[in-house]
């Protein structure tokens, strides 16, 4: 009940509620605080009912994750990557704690346990869908939490953006390695990868019904920036597709899942005895031989889905001037 007191002139009405704002104010004539006293008990109380803390004691922080992953990550364009980062999560120890004893301090640990093992880029890449759950957390799904306890904490700086380029002689011999593996669709999306500067995902995505006439164009309806794109392709491109007419218009162009390609790309790149490369380094590689040939930003742009022109500037590396338009 509210209490209600004579101070000099004025009445003061003091609300206080376990686990709510002590609520104060003053009045000249009694019945406006009583008035007001019982409205915002009614408030206070409401606030309780609906913000109870002990509900963080009822719900593991794993509890979460697994509800943010089965819920929202599975309309994401990045929900392979999510899942499998988050499945990870769910193995450390912060996983089965109580939401009441998660807190900024533990998830400093848990950066500092891991700063051990990956970098800073690939850290900020577990802790950004973590962020964006307790945010949902608060907002969407009522739980009475007080912070945020993944942005309230110092992240380490990304690493400085790969620049890495094939040298040499390095493209014969991955190409020759991918030939002696014996691995049918690994030699062609190399090729594909650099002629036309696509995504990983993007290859292993796209289908029989994408190409245009003639299999001149590829059309890509699912892409990073939520933007699709119709790219070109050269001829030693559209070599690669030799049998495609035998596919139907909802196959695959490569009948490969995501982890089986990483895992024959990790052995064909041994086989060739390449040192830090990475699949993602031949968009990197496409991207400057397409400076190198001349085309203007908003051409490249066009090809390789950048929205960004300042970001697209980095692969420029490149002894040929660069054209702006």
């Amino acid at each position: 009940m509210a209490n209600i007191r004579k101070r000099g002139d004025r009445w003061q009405v003091q609300i206080r509620r376990k686990h709510a704002p002590n609520l104060s104010r003053s009045f000249i004539k009694r019945a406006d605080a009583e008035v007001w006293g019982r409205e915002m008990e009614v408030e206070a109380d409401r606030h309780c009912l609906k913000h109870d803390p002990r509900e963080l004691d009822r719900i593991t922080l794993g509890e979460l994750v697994s509800r943010y992953r089965d819920e929202i990550c599975v309309s994401k364009k990045s929900r392979d990557v999510e899942f499998t980062l988050l499945n990870a999560f769910l193995r450390h120890r912060l996983a089965k704690l109580p939401l009441s004893q998660v807190t900024t301090f533990e998830f400093a640990k848990y950066r500092d346990e891991r700063l051990k093992c990956v970098s800073a880029s690939g850290l900020n890449r577990e802790l950004s869908p973590l962020q964006h759950m307790f945010e949902i957390a608060r907002s969407e799904w009522g739980l009475p939490l007080q912070d945020n306890p993944v942005k309230g904490m110092r992240k380490p700086q990304n690493n400085v953006p790969r620049s890495r380029r094939l040298r040499g002689e390095e493209y014969e011999r991955l190409l020759s390695a991918a030939e002696r593996r014996r691995v049918g669709y690994l030699k062609p999306i190399i090729i594909l990868a650099v002629e036309t500067a696509m995504r990983r995902g993007e290859l292993l995505g796209a289908r029989r019904r994408d190409l245009g006439e003639g299999m001149r164009t590829l059309y890509i309806p699912d892409t990073k920036t939520g933007v699709p794109r119709t790219i070109p392709l050269s001829e030693l491109a559209r070599s690669q597709l030799a049998g495609i007419d035998k596919l139907s218009d909802e196959q695959r162009l490569f009948d490969v899942s995501s982890n089986a390609f990483k895992l024959a790309w990790r052995r064909t790149v041994d086989v060739a005895e390449l040192v830090d490369l990475h699949f993602h380094d031949l968009r990197h590689e496409a991207i400057s031989r397409l400076f190198e040939k001349g085309l203007s930003m908003p051409e490249i742009a066009s090809i390789s889905g950048h929205r960004d022109f300042r970001m697209l500037a980095r692969y420029a590396h490149v002894s040929a001037p660069v054209r702006i338009s």
